[in-house]
């Protein structure tokens, strides 16, 4: 059996072979990951077929190093553009009780705005230096290696803050696991 680095290799090189036994691999995966969000078994199947149709056509400008990581982590991308089109954000909030919701929203743009004011909140009572690299990474959207030149500490330093930061917020947040999976994962 060949690894996903080969068959990438091959891909990479228009092996369709190649591209069929990573479909094969990981097809069930993705889906099942779709179609857990979603609950639609169609519009999981299009995603899959999307995220697999765009892998082909962008072989040759991806530098992939984990081959299931980076197809899970599209069909994630997908299915929340399908939620922040409208589609389905309906079902999916009747899914959680009322008690578990932020809200009653009619907007997915409050939902967010919402969300970011819980963060905001929770990132008030970090302490100081944790508060600022998490601002730095989410907010300014800075690199670790960025973040530890500008604040004169280790890289390993941010990382581990961040590591800590995201335990903290993922516990604050706490019921609230639908959201966790979507903006944090």
């Amino acid at each position: 059996m060949q690894t996903d680095f080969e068959l990438w290799r091959q891909m990479k090189a228009d092996d369709e072979a190649a591209f069929t036994q990573i479909y094969n691999r990981y097809w069930d995966v993705a889906y099942k990951a779709a179609f857990n969000l979603l609950r639609d078994e169609q519009a999981a199947m299009d995603i899959v077929q999307d995220v697999f149709i765009w892998l082909w056509h962008n072989k040759t400008k991806l530098q992939i190093s984990c081959l299931k990581a980076y197809i899970l982590t599209a069909v994630k991308f997908k299915v929340l553009n399908v939620i922040r089109q409208g589609k389905f954000r309906d079902e999916i909030l009747k899914t959680f009780p009322a008690h578990e919701r932020i809200g009653d929203f009619t907007d997915l743009g409050i939902e967010v705005k919402e969300l970011k004011t819980l963060i905001a909140h929770f990132t008030d009572k970090l302490p100081e230096q944790a508060r600022k690299i998490f601002h730095l990474s989410r907010n300014e959207h800075l690199s670790h290696k960025a973040i530890a030149e500008q604040l004169g500490i280790s890289e390993k330093t941010v990382k581990n803050q961040m590591n800590i930061s995201l335990k903290k917020l993922r516990s604050f947040l706490g019921r609230m696991s639908f959201w966790m999976y979507l903006f944090f994962m």
